[in-house]
């Protein structure tokens, strides 16, 4: 296995609107896959954690899921060309090296990782045809040092960290009565091995010698230049090559594009930027990270086969109730308890699907059979989702294989399964500082029955008092919040765990007639109380879609 096969993440994630099963089945579950595989499997959530959930995650001191806002595929999915950049301080014939070394055509610019600008094979051609302007190595601001390495030269006097700042380049091909008529002070001069010459440049005050050819300076000359701070560069290159090779010791920084770059960041979504680019007629975008630092260059070649995230479902197979952009996403594995849904892979996927009460009991199955013994605190989590998903094993749903898993991680965990429960519920139905649609969501699952659509929202009490207090809560604003879920019709279940009973809240459409007409009740009927009814997936779902059939 490839470091990078390894080091990829594999998220494991429950469904939108998340409950105890939903959270505690996914840390359960990516703690095993790290266990069996080796492999980076990191849990997230795909909503707001419940107070329930929170209390449980907190009873075993267990970090709550960081939030997977979508799965949408992004920058960092595509394989960005990594390149090296050069400092704005580079020759010319530093970058253009670079280009050719590494069969590119665009070039960052970098200052302590951070992108100034680049520069492209366009901007060093016209490089090439600025030759006309004397002055532009000067106007430039050129480093005697790059002079020396562009023309594979060496300092004889002088400092070569010093400016080329003043002045223009000429060539002494004349002779020294000539010269003192287009010599100026500051200038820079190409000279052969002509003594005559060097010194009518240095009586001029020229900056810079540069002497071809490898031609020996002598004593005098070398003298009265250092007297005058003046630079003396040898090349062994003939006074033409010198001539047309000069220029390339330009810094990148005169010939780069630094403003109105067209850039993207790793996190940007690939939609927007194909979008971006159908509007420019660039070759490569450079990408930043999140520090701002350059990453690499893109191009439309490489947003062809961009890598899907890799996901793992658990306690859902349903594509409304699933995180955003998972249609973009390569699902490698389901393991829910919920009845078969919409949802469609990429390719063959590990579906485990199994008509039990929780999604945890699953997971436990699969610690066993990869006999591994879960630690206290997953042993705890799994628990837990047990207890909350089957209602302290009086929901329909619950299997006696539940209850039994459910005491044996209680053993596990070190704890009473009873105890642990009532408190746990009495935490889930504390509301006191949440605002209606907070209450709503916190549990609320979308289905989808012929061209309507509903959802349904669920709260599970001890105490008659509390589901009374709730209702009070939420009855005045249930149609707002219907408006603001977009469905065609919204239900709440108030369910009494104790008395093993559900008071039904709804609004929109015909919701009301619906349920009268589903569980057959009486037209004088006030409130909506469901006797034995506690699960939403067994009992109320199948109902209500049933009628909705007719």
């Amino acid at each position: 296995m490839s470091d990078n096969q390894k080091d990829r993440k594999v998220y494991v994630v429950g469904h939108k609107n998340p409950d105890t099963d939903s959270i505690c089945s996914a840390i359960a579950y990516a703690e095993l896959k790290r266990r069996v595989t080796g492999k980076n499997y990191v849990a997230k959530r795909a909503g707001t954690v419940s107070e329930e959930t929170l209390f449980v995650l907190n009873q075993f001191h267990v970090q709550e899921p960081a939030l997977l806002q979508n799965v949408f595929q992004q920058l960092k999915d595509v394989d960005i060309r990594k390149i090296d950049g050069v400092s704005s301080q580079a020759s010319v014939k530093e970058a253009w090296a670079m280009m050719k070394e590494n069969s590119i055509r665009t070039l960052p610019v970098l200052k302590d990782q951070k992108l100034e600008g680049i520069i492209t094979i366009g901007d060093i051609a016209n490089s090439y045809m600025e030759l006309h302007d004397s002055h532009l190595l000067s106007e430039a601001r050129t480093q005697y040092r790059s002079i020396k390495d562009t023309l594979s030269g060496e300092i004889i006097t002088g400092n070569e960290h010093a400016y080329f700042i003043k002045g223009k380049v000429v060539i002494a091909a004349s002779s020294p009565d000539m010269m003192e008529n287009f010599i100026e002070p500051d200038d820079l001069v190409i000279v052969g091995n002509r003594y005559e010459s060097q010194l009518c440049a240095i009586e001029m005050d020229a900056s810079c010698l540069v002497i071809c050819q490898g031609a020996e300076v002598s004593r005098t000359i070398k003298k009265l230049a250092s007297e005058r701070d003046i630079v003396i560069i040898s090349t062994p290159f003939d006074t033409f090559t010198t001539a047309r090779l000069i220029n390339q010791s330009i810094p990148v920084k005169h010939f780069m594009t630094r403003d109105h770059l067209t850039t993207f960041h790793v996190n940007d979504y690939l939609e927007e930027v194909k979008e971006v680019m159908t509007k420019k007629r660039y070759r490569d975008f450079p990408v930043i990270d999140k520090k701002g630092r350059f990453t690499g260059f893109i191009s439309r070649r490489r947003l062809l086969k961009p890598k899907r995230k890799q996901v793992v479902l658990v306690d859902h197979n349903e594509k409304t109730q699933a995180v955003d952009g998972i249609e973009e996403a390569e699902i490698l594995e389901i393991i829910d308890h919920h009845r078969i849904g919409n949802l469609e892979t990429m390719g063959p996927v590990y579906f485990r699907n199994q008509p039990l009460g929780c999604t945890a009991t699953i997971i436990y199955q699969m610690y066993q059979e990869n006999q591994i013994k879960p630690p206290k605190e997953i042993a705890g989590l799994l628990c837990a989702a047990i207890l909350s998903d089957t209602l302290l094993f009086q929901s329909p749903t619950c299997t006696p294989m539940d209850e039994a898993t459910a005491r044996t991680l209680a053993k596990i965990a070190q704890i009473d399964v009873v105890e642990f429960a009532k408190e746990m519920f009495k935490a889930g139905s504390n509301l006191a500082n949440k605002s209606v649609a907070e209450i709503c969501f916190q549990d609320f699952k979308e289905f989808h029955v012929n061209e309507l659509t509903f959802g349904v929202g669920q709260i599970n009490s001890m105490d008659k008092e509390e589901l009374e207090e709730i209702k009070e809560k939420i009855c005045p604003k249930l149609v707002e919040v219907l408006k603001e879920s977009g469905l065609d019709m919204v239900f709440f279940m108030l369910t009494n765990i104790v008395e093993q009973s559900t008071e039904l809240l709804c609004s929109g459409g015909n919701a009301r007639e619906t349920v009268m007409d589903a569980f057959e009740l009486s037209e004088d009927t006030q409130d909506i109380i469901l006797n034995g009814v506690v699960s939403r997936k067994k009992q109320l779902i199948p109902t209500l879609v049933s009628e909705m059939q007719q």
